[in-house]
């Protein structure tokens, strides 16, 4: 898998997580809702953590920066 993701996406996708989960732990949100977040929550942060987001690669989407071969 070759990195697709930015360090701005990786941030962005941390800090959406973390609120999620604050809000899930905090009773904010809850029942199916909730448990759907707290799902995409992890996922945000295991795709973080991988620099990889699979939606990405089929419509070739690279937030980060390429290297160029002359």
């Amino acid at each position: 898998m070759k990195k697709n993701m930015g360090s701005a996406d990786r941030i962005i996708r941390i800090i959406i997580a973390a609120i999620v989960g604050i809000l899930y732990f905090t009773g904010i949100i809850s029942g199916i809702l909730g448990l759907i977040l707290i799902i995409l929550a992890g996922i945000f942060v295991l795709t973080s953590l991988i620099s990889f987001c699979p939606l990405y690669a089929p419509f070739g989407i690279h937030t980060c920066a390429l290297k160029e071969k002359i």
